[in-house]
């Protein structure tokens, strides 16, 4: 595994791998976040992360009796890296999301259609074939950046972010696609909506969705949403 170690603040490592957003980085990164985790140590925070890096936040007051405790942790990760033989068995799940395209839930869904020069139908039909991997969350908690959108439908995000966009809405950004964890600022082109709740706090698990989640979208209808709901 071919990795760089770099301080960042006082209490955090950042892993560079390969610079690439790819399935093959991803499965690295996740490979080497689940080494860390299964390991325990006590001055583990958290190990976050990215398309192609990870951040692993340590406690410097549980390595105040070692010399360097920078150069200590450093030490434990790339003994867990060099553990690491291959990435190719990395296990992902697939999770299966409804969206509600167009109308209300969906207001920018013509406006892709016309940049894209097809039809809204199409860009529907098109959005639930991606082969979708969520490579990383972010921005807000539980909001996954998903990506393997097909090219045809990418977007640029919008010239003037909208103030508040609800929970659950699915968006196009460039070449990606999201979905809004909680209801926040934004300017993703719209094009749906989820009944799913991406975070809920009082659930065993809080985020809905993980780093490495492959991804299907499927319609479902404006009533089916509303009885979703209830």
């Amino acid at each position: 595994m071919n990795v760089t170690y770099h301080p960042l603040g006082d209490q955090a490592v950042l892993i560079h791998f390969k610079q690439e957003v790819s399935s093959e980085v991803l499965a690295e990164v996740q490979c080497l976040k689940n080494e860390i985790q299964q390991e325990k140590p006590d001055w583990l925070y958290e190990a976050v992360p990215g398309y192609a890096s990870l951040a692993v936040h340590y406690d410097f007051t549980q390595l105040l009796q070692k010399e360097d405790p920078y150069k200590y942790v450093v030490s434990f990760l790339k003994e867990k890296a060099a553990g690491i033989k291959t990435a190719e068995n990395f296990k992902q799940r697939t999770v299966k999301i409804p969206v509600c395209y167009g109308g209300d839930l969906g207001p920018d869904l013509e406006e892709v259609a016309q940049h894209a020069g097809i039809s809204a139908d199409e860009v529907i039909k098109r959005h639930q074939t991606g082969d979708y991997t969520v490579y990383m969350l972010g921005f807000a908690p539980g909001f996954p950046y998903i990506g393997g959108l097909d090219p045809s439908i990418a977007a640029p995000r919008k010239d003037n972010p909208r103030t508040a966009i609800p929970a659950g809405s699915v968006g196009i950004a460039g070449k990606q696609t999201g979905i809004y964890s909680i209801e926040t600022p934004g300017g993703w082109q719209i094009i749906g909506r989820t009944p799913e709740k991406l975070f809920e706090l009082n659930r065993d698990e809080s985020f809905l969705l993980h780093a490495g989640d492959k991804i299907e979208f499927y319609a479902i209808t404006e009533k089916e949403f509303e009885e979703w709901q209830t």
